[in-house]
């Protein structure tokens, strides 16, 4: 009798257990997600350029009128917010580019992606919160996918290499195609996929740009492509799809600009550190007994420049209650941008600006599954977007800033996840309740480690940090050597509590 208790005992628990291990979807507690970013779609690039593949997917799933990204509006920041669900006082990304306020160091977006010490800020991106929790998760491209946290790896990524040509069709698809491979075959749960289109784009030649209709147009191109891939690998039924972006953008003012060297009574030589050139933001740290006086000649110095000190930064930003954050904060108004020394900013379209002013917004769609058709939903800020994606992976998410109650009207049965895992729930406590009265055993639970690969880096578009620049390319420094690294992984138990 004992025996034929254990051997059904053994049986059910693998029953239980399979999920992790590739089994059927039907026993899933989750359908697979692949997040999508396109880099600088403003929430109206669809409106003066035919999309039939975004409004196919707005038939058939959920679209948002816009959503409203973090500020500082910049692409690291506002992804890692993404991935973290925290405003970016809170994650500690505050800017494109690492730099070190006692050395003077600046590192470009390139060079920042390779920075741990910049992303491990504590806050766990939700690659990491999936794997610790037995999903396989993966990035390609996406901003801060190459970096350590704790101690741990995304362990399926794919990483730009300094001189990628973000534009390219071809490749766009082939990364489609990798992603998809990713699912089908190796039975990834979460991938996060990065195009840096059409922020490019509407950098060079200007967010009214036909340049920038043709890209949009390319990216409308893709998403098609996207679910036709799905459709063919029969995924439509076990994979959701959420697109979006992290900022929007506007059309630089070239008249009456801002030149912070040309400002009466204040001088560089009171700067120790300066964070500008960066479009319509800025950071500077006075020099010991500086501040007041560098403050008092910047503050209005230009009618569309706004300067702030740190503790006085205006509570609605969410952005300057964080040490990495400077002692002055300055923003412009859109359009607007900042200048230092030397004028070395020439780009045509451009966003960092208040998170508030429209251009800045961006898109959000939503397809699968889980989420209900021909929905329409007012605005909502991209930092609840988090929330959304744990509850879709039915995985248990860290501490953050977001709540599932902005978006969970948008899923086609909130309880479909956790009616799944109380059937689980249900079985376990079945088998236990089987068991109650015979003598305790112990089941020894098998330890599997997840495959992790590192892909090497190809080429990056030439640009300091995210910005084209005329005069600054040596700051690139050295090209970084191109690398195969296969992480450690540390075992999780077959069936994660």
């Amino acid at each position: 009798m004992f025996v034929f208790l254990a051997f059904l005992s053994t049986l059910l628990s693998f029953t239980v257990c399979a999920p992790l291990q590739g089994t059927p979807q039907g026993t899933r507690s989750h359908n697979k997600l692949l997040l999508v970013s396109f880099d600088g779609f403003r929430w109206n690039y669809d409106q003066d350029v035919d999309t039939p593949n975004l409004e196919a997917m707005a038939r058939d799933g959920v679209k948002a009128r816009y959503i409203t990204p973090p500020f500082v509006t910049q692409t690291s920041p506002s992804h890692f917010t993404l991935l973290t669900g925290k405003y970016i006082e809170n994650h500690g990304v505050i800017h494109n580019m690492w730099f070190n306020t006692s050395t003077g160091q600046k590192l470009p977006y390139y060079h920042t992606q390779r920075r741990s010490d910049w992303w491990d800020n504590g806050s766990l991106p939700i690659w990491i919160t999936a794997q610790r929790q037995g999903l396989k998760a993966a990035s390609l491209f996406f901003p801060g996918g190459n970096a350590t946290y704790q101690g741990e790896e995304v362990r399926v990524r794919k990483v730009e290499n300094l001189l990628h040509k973000y534009d390219n069709e071809t490749e766009w698809r082939q990364n489609v195609d990798t992603v998809m491979k990713w699912f089908h075959e190796d039975d990834l749960d979460f991938v996060s996929l990065y195009f840096g289109e059409p922020d490019s784009t509407g950098h060079k030649y200007g967010p009214e740009s036909q340049q920038r209709k043709d890209m949009i147009r390319q990216v409308d191109r893709t998403v098609g492509y996207l679910r036709q891939r799905i459709a063919e690998h029969g995924m439509n039924s076990v994979l959701n799809l959420v697109i979006t972006s992290d900022h929007g953008m506007e059309t630089v003012i070239k008249k009456d600009e801002i030149h912070l060297l040309r400002v009466a009574n204040f001088s560089f030589q009171d700067i120790q550190f300066e964070l500008v050139d960066y479009g319509p933001q800025g950071l500077l740290l006075p020099k010991p007994g500086k501040l007041e006086q560098v403050y008092e000649a910047l503050k209005n110095a230009h009618p569309k420049l706004h300067v702030y000190k740190k503790e006085e930064f205006p509570k609605r930003f969410h952005y300057a209650n964080h040490i990495r954050v400077t002692p002055l904060v300055l923003y412009s108004d859109p359009g607007y941008v900042i200048h230092g020394r030397v004028k070395v900013q020439f780009n045509k379209g451009e966003h960092g600006f208040d998170n508030e002013a429209m251009n800045m917004k961006t898109i959000f769609r939503a397809v699968g599954p889980a989420f209900k058709q021909g929905l329409e939903v007012e605005p909502f800020e991209s930092v609840n977007i988090y929330a959304l994606l744990c509850k879709l992976l039915n995985i248990t998410p860290e501490p953050h800033d977001g709540s599932l109650d902005v978006t969970r009207h948008m899923l086609v049965k909130d309880s479909v996840y956790s009616s799944i895992s109380e059937a689980k729930s249900g079985k376990k406590r079945e088998i236990q309740s089987i068991f109650a009265t015979q003598s305790s055993t112990t089941r020894n639970q098998e330890n599997v480690s997840d495959y992790s690969i590192s892909i090497p880096n190809h080429h990056h578009h030439l640009r300091h940090g995210k910005r084209f620049f005329t005069s600054k390319a040596a700051e690139f420094g050295p090209p970084l050597m191109t690398d195969y690294a296969i992480p450690e992984t540390s075992p999780r138990p077959l069936c994660p509590t």
